[in-house]
């Protein structure tokens, strides 16, 4: 899964020079989080990663691998973590993306997200869910 995270953000690790090591942490997000995968043959091509958080649940990570692009997978792991937050009781999914990613936040605000702040280069969204 490292891998094709790291795939899924080399093109924005390419332009944003402050963009931390995106698959730094993974093993405790698998050993303590939900985390999801889309696999074709043997091979990992999207991954989704929650947190729980007080009063909501935190869309960590969201990852598609470049070469598998195009199908859907961003847009289905998406809608597995918001039915996944309804399903667990949550009624509001948040996230955080990178200022200079700003076609995350246009994607997110196309999906019904809407941005709650900014401090720094951090967009904070979140989306009221119906339970």
């Amino acid at each position: 899964m490292a891998g094709c995270i790291r795939a899924a953000y080399a093109p924005h690790a390419e332009r944003i020079a402050d963009l931390p090591d995106v698959a730094d942490g993974l093993d405790a997000a698998i050993a303590n989080d939900q985390v999801w995968v889309a696999v074709e043959g043997d091979q990992i091509v999207a991954g989704l990663i929650l947190v729980v958080q007080e009063g909501s649940m935190k869309l960590a990570n969201v990852a598609v691998h470049p070469q598998h692009g195009g199908k859907g997978l961003g847009r289905a792991l998406i809608s597995l973590s918001e039915s996944e937050a309804v399903r667990q009781g949550f009624g509001e999914l948040r996230l955080n993306t990178h200022v200079a990613m700003p076609e995350n936040v246009r994607l997110y605000v196309h999906l019904g997200w809407e941005e709650i702040s900014r401090a720094g280069n951090t967009v904070s969204m979140r989306k009221i869910l119906a339970k």
